[in-house]
């Protein structure tokens, strides 16, 4: 469990391709890292395979690969991270699992008045809870959804401390995004609106 406060800014060092998926390897700010740890990489929750000096490797399946755009990345990215919540931590985001339900596209970035603007067009699976003043995360940052001017868009506004303490300020037009919608809201819309049976053999 995490609550969306990045504490740190990783680059990624090296991709290896293996039999199940890629093997990466990030800088990171922490000296005590241990195997097993739980990391938020730009909002996905991965397990430490090792620490290394400055950083760690996480190993990426293929099924978080079709989940996220890791597959993407190029050495030199930088992601936002977030080592796993203690139960004596303040919680100051929102509760973050750390499970990535979609990739979001960028569709504009300006600034207004004081703060930076970002448009996301957002899966039509996270549409029903994405609600103004509403949670979200994006790239692991807990934001609040400071509109939503159509169906599946949204509006976010980063403070500068945000800016300046996470990458979404890198973030441009086209870019993807991974995105977690509030666990919360979730919950709440699986209640109200119980999936479909699965159809009989």
């Amino acid at each position: 469990m995490f609550t969306g406060l990045v504490t740190g800014i990783g680059t990624l060092r090296q991709i290896i391709p293996t039999d199940a998926g890629l093997k990466l390897e990030w800088s990171g700010p922490w000296d005590d890292l241990v195997a097993g740890e739980s990391v938020a990489v730009d909002g996905a929750c991965l397990t430490v395979e090792t620490a290394t000096l400055g950083g760690f490797t996480v190993h990426t399946i293929q099924t978080t690969l079709d989940r996220t755009r890791f597959g993407e990345l190029l050495p030199g990215h930088r992601a936002n991270l977030e080592r796993a919540l203690r139960a004596s931590d303040r919680l100051g985001g929102h509760l973050v699992q750390g499970h990535v339900d979609g990739l979001g596209t960028v569709l504009a970035t300006r600034l207004e008045r004081d703060a930076w603007i970002i448009d996301v067009e957002v899966p039509s699976d996270l549409v029903p809870v994405c609600i103004p003043l509403g949670s979200i995360t994006v790239d692991g940052v807990s934001l609040t959804i400071h509109s939503v001017p159509r169906p599946g868009m949204i509006q976010v506004s980063l403070i500068p401390f945000t800016l300046q303490h996470t990458t979404l300020g890198d973030r441009r037009s086209g870019d993807r995004v991974h995105l977690e919608g509030d666990t919360v809201a979730k919950y709440l819309r699986a209640l109200a609106v119980p999936p479909a049976p699965a159809p009989a053999d």
